[in-house]
């Protein structure tokens, strides 16, 4: 089996690589659709808001492996944590209460949002106007509140 083109360190990867390969292959194949994605008629944080996205698809793929599934070895989730093919900080959050859903970490980062808050994208939809849609300027999330 041939590695697959996803960004890795000279260590060769643990004993059950074989089997997310593919699907993080896939996702590292879309990061490079989004990244060479025209950006014209787009705001300016819109044009990264795929690459978020993808990010966040790609560490909540491993999250979901190891601790909601068990599917993989702690060894192989400490390798993607540490080869950077998932996002450790942001999986921290997740077994948090009240993180679960977390869009990004930038959307809990008091010094990004105006009057030092939190970002429109964790408050509850029933704390909102009804029929207002809302979206996170940072990444495009329209509602990671956990209890949304």
């Amino acid at each position: 089996v041939r590695g697959p083109k996803v960004r890795r360190g000279k260590k060769k990867p643990p004993k059950g690589w074989e089997l997310i390969a593919p699907t993080l292959e896939e996702l590292d194949q879309k990061m490079r659709e989004a990244e060479l994605d025209p950006h014209e008629g787009k705001r300016k944080a819109e044009s990264v808001w795929p690459i978020f996205q993808i990010h966040h698809q790609r560490s909540r793929y491993i999250y979901e492996l190891f601790y909601k599934r068990k599917a993989i070895s702690r060894e192989l989730y400490e390798y993607c944590i540490k080869e950077k093919i998932a996002d450790g900080q942001l999986i921290a959050k997740w077994k948090k209460p009240g993180y679960e859903k977390l869009c990004c970490l930038r959307c809990i980062q008091s010094r990004d949002h105006n009057f030092s808050t939190t970002c429109v994208c964790r408050v509850p939809r029933n704390q909102l106007d009804d029929g207002k849609i809302v979206a996170c300027v940072h990444c495009g999330c329209k509602g990671c509140a956990s209890s949304d």
